[in-house]
């Protein structure tokens, strides 16, 4: 009975290759690959917003480059990011120090992210706090410069797994390099 779980799990994995990569942490040059990446749109000029207008335009959020940490885990309720996980926030701030060096006005919005459990206004200060927290780990620990990191949360207004269950892969940040976007 254990060898057909095991199989079916495997099988489950290679039929779908993203709920695989979703658990393991984006290595430093992933993360540096995706945020270093041209923007999907180039923006003009006259176009540029404020980061106060562009973390409310999602159509502008999904042209800048981007990566979802999933493997950053936080606790149900929780926006407290364990010394276990530590060497994760490593990976990205070593990623952001790399494209800091070469693009010194280099942005990243740090976008929190909860599952659908609770109030919506429960869980949309949850997502800042979580969004803060990672800011403040970066700064403090890896030496990013605050000026070059924004935050937001959102809550559970973007759900990668539609359920108003429990959902670990709905509790997340994303990572946008925003500075292209922003006047």
């Amino acid at each position: 009975m254990q060898r057909r779980t095991f199989l079916t799990a495997l099988a489950a994995t290679f039929a779908t290759p993203g709920l695989a990569l979703a658990q393991a942490t984006p290595s430093e040059d992933m993360i540096m690959r995706r945020l270093d990446a041209a923007p999907a749109r180039r923006m003009r000029d006259s176009e540029r917003v404020t980061v106060r207008e562009l973390k409310r335009r999602p159509d502008l959020r999904r042209q800048a480059p981007s990566i979802d940490i999933q493997s950053i885990n936080f606790a149900f309720a929780s926006a407290e990011i364990p010394r276990s996980e530590y060497p994760k926030v490593r990976q990205i701030g070593r990623a952001m120090e790399q494209i800091l060096r070469r693009r010194r006005r280099a942005v990243f919005l740090i976008e929190g992210h909860t599952d659908a459990v609770g109030t919506a206004a429960a869980n949309l200060a949850l997502s800042e706090r979580r969004a803060e927290s990672l800011k403040r780990i970066l700064v403090r620990e890896y030496g990013v410069p605050s000026r070059a990191l924004e935050t937001v949360g959102y809550g559970e207004e973007y759900l990668l797994v539609q359920t108003q269950n429990e959902e670990w892969r709905n509790r997340r940040v994303t990572l946008r390099r925003i500075d292209e976007f922003v006047r």
